[in-house]
């Protein structure tokens, strides 16, 4: 491993490639990092035209950005989608573009449902046994509005732009 050193050039300080390429090379060398198996709950789920697969998996306290290329997809046995609980296998790498940690997974089998996806569908089937959902209940929406709600924080570019 060529260990990077700080830009001459800069003094103390380095670039973001730099940094970037230095954490890279951290997790690359880290056996433990190499094979991995992750359990969680897939969101964000899309499947590329070239076939490879970009999901997230989460848990109630963190989440992690996957890939899986179409080599692997491929050999799934099962179709993945959000709101699957899976355990995902691979190694743990760095994107340098974005600086973004991941999961490369190269195998991945079904847990049964995950805990967010079965949540969503308990407080679903509570609102419509509360007939929430009733078509009854439904208002038509206008052509022309007549009042329009925003919400956003205090400080954020959308209040100033209506």
């Amino acid at each position: 491993m060529g260990w990077l050193k700080q830009s001459d050039t800069q003094g103390s300080s380095w670039t973001v490639s730099e940094l970037t390429a230095y954490i890279r090379e951290l997790f690359d060398i880290d056996f433990r990092l190499r094979e991995v198996e992750i359990q969680g709950e897939i969101s964000n789920f899309s499947r590329a035209r070239s076939g490879h697969l970009y999901f997230t998996l989460k848990d109630e306290g963190a989440q992690l950005k996957c890939v899986m290329w179409r080599s692997a997809a491929d050999r799934l046995r099962f179709d993945p989608g959000d709101g699957d609980a899976v355990v995902a296998r691979g190694r743990i790498g760095v994107y340098e573009a974005s600086g973004v940690y991941q999961l490369y997974a190269d195998g991945m089998e079904p847990a049964g449902r995950g805990n967010l996806a079965l949540e969503f569908e308990r407080l679903k089937a509570q609102l419509d046994s509360e007939g929430l959902f009733d078509p009854d209940h439904k208002q038509p929406i206008p052509a022309l509005p007549q009042k329009i709600g925003i919400v956003t924080s205090a400080d954020a570019a959308a209040l100033q732009d209506i």
